[in-house]
């Protein structure tokens, strides 16, 4: 059995915000249900209970959305309750629970919980007023950064360990350093940069998502991102370790891979890994960006080894390891990019595509390939 990531959207797709450019609303729509309620605890616990049979080692419960904090608290406190019962069962289990949130709920209470039961909290922030704003307003159509900034400020009031999630929209792509700086004065301890993509299919009238990222435009994002991170990053090596210093995931995952170790992010394997996303309903599938009538595998309470054995969980993976085009196996980058998540690499023929971003990824990846190659050496140090 393996160590283990089970997805969970306790709240299914709803949520108290409308994000012009939300990719889960646009594939919910897509579904026979826009929302599939939310999670019951008789669920829930069956969940649980699933899970922890089916992991070894180490078993993470990513809580998700929609927004999950709309379940409530005395949900999330039930789910602790039930992993620390069957995890008896299961001597040396590690469990750990992430939570990704608008912030628009989290008061005290929630920080409180997320401190003693030692949640790592996920916090949509789009940089800036003025970049965040243009983009994330409420359901009520109100402007929001003012109370996510509230709620990032009573996190570290709180202790609690939180990061900071950016989509990066194309809006976004020449705002760089007024991003980066902004991050630098709030000491936010980690970044996690989300490409925002055009969905397939986005809309009836098949026009372009306004929002989604153009592959140069991205490429250049990352390159000033990057040189302004790594300026940084480097003084901190010299000042012995000590102090602030950013920590960017992707940058992290791309210096794993330079020295030679695996990438933690799914989306730089090359392949998909089946990490089962679970809906509010139970139904189970094999990704979030594919919770779809299509790719439904079945339902919590059939063991998870034997979802991840049927015959659609196969055609899933097997899906992902088609051909690639030669031109991709043979780029000098290819050992750090690997084609990217299947997500932008999508097609319907006997082939995965190239990724959408690779024009950009290029880019960034011959700006920064040296400069990687040293900060490799610093792991293995």
């Amino acid at each position: 059995m393996p160590s283990a990531s089970i997805l969970i959207k306790p709240a299914s797709a709803n949520c108290n915000m409308d994000c012009k450019y939300c990719f889960y609303k646009v594939l919910s729509s897509r579904r026979e249900k826009y929302s599939h309620g939310f999670m019951t605890e008789e669920t829930l616990e069956k969940l649980v209970k699933e899970a922890v049979s089916y992991a070894d080692g180490s078993l993470t419960f990513a809580f998700q959305g929609g927004e999950p904090s709309l379940r409530g608290l005395d949900f999330f406190k039930t789910a602790v309750e039930l992993q620390k019962k069957y995890a008896k069962e299961k001597p040396g289990l590690v469990i750990e629970n992430t939570f990704q949130t608008n912030g628009l709920l989290i008061d005290e209470q929630w920080c409180d919980f997320f401190r003693k039961e030692h949640f790592l909290v996920g916090l949509s922030l789009d940089g800036t007023r003025k970049l965040h704003d243009s983009a994330r307003h409420d359901t009520g159509g109100k402007e929001t950064f003012e109370r996510v900034m509230d709620t990032a400020s009573r996190l570290k009031q709180y202790g609690v360990d939180f990061n900071i999630l950016t989509v990066v929209t194309e809006q976004i792509t020449d705002k760089a350093s007024a991003l980066y700086n902004f991050y630098k004065r709030n000491k936010f301890p980690f970044i996690q940069l989300i490409p925002c993509m055009d969905e397939l299919n986005r809309n009836a009238d098949n026009t372009r998502n306004p929002y989604a990222v153009e592959p140069l435009s991205y490429g250049k994002f990352l390159c000033d991102f990057f040189d302004l991170w790594y300026e940084d990053f480097m003084r901190w090596l010299s000042h012995g370790r000590t102090g602030y210093v950013m920590d960017v995931r992707f940058f992290s995952n791309i210096a794993q891979m330079a020295a030679g170790y695996p990438p933690e992010e799914c989306g730089l394997c090359g392949h998909c890994t089946c990490y089962f996303a679970v809906e509010g309903s139970g139904n189970v599938y094999p990704c979030d960006f594919y919770c779809t009538d299509e790719w439904k595998l079945g339902e919590v309470g059939t063991p998870f080894y034997e979802l991840l054995d049927s015959d659609k969980a196969r055609s899933f993976l097997k899906k992902s390891l088609l051909p690639m085009d030669h031109a991709c196996r043979s780029c000098e980058y290819y050992p750090l990019c690997r084609g990217g998540c299947r997500r932008w690499r999508e097609t319907d023929v006997d082939h995965l595509n190239t990724n959408y971003l690779c024009e950009g990824l290029m880019k960034f990846y011959s700006h920064t390939r040296d400069r990687f190659a040293i900060l490799g050496s610093t792991i293995k140090q």
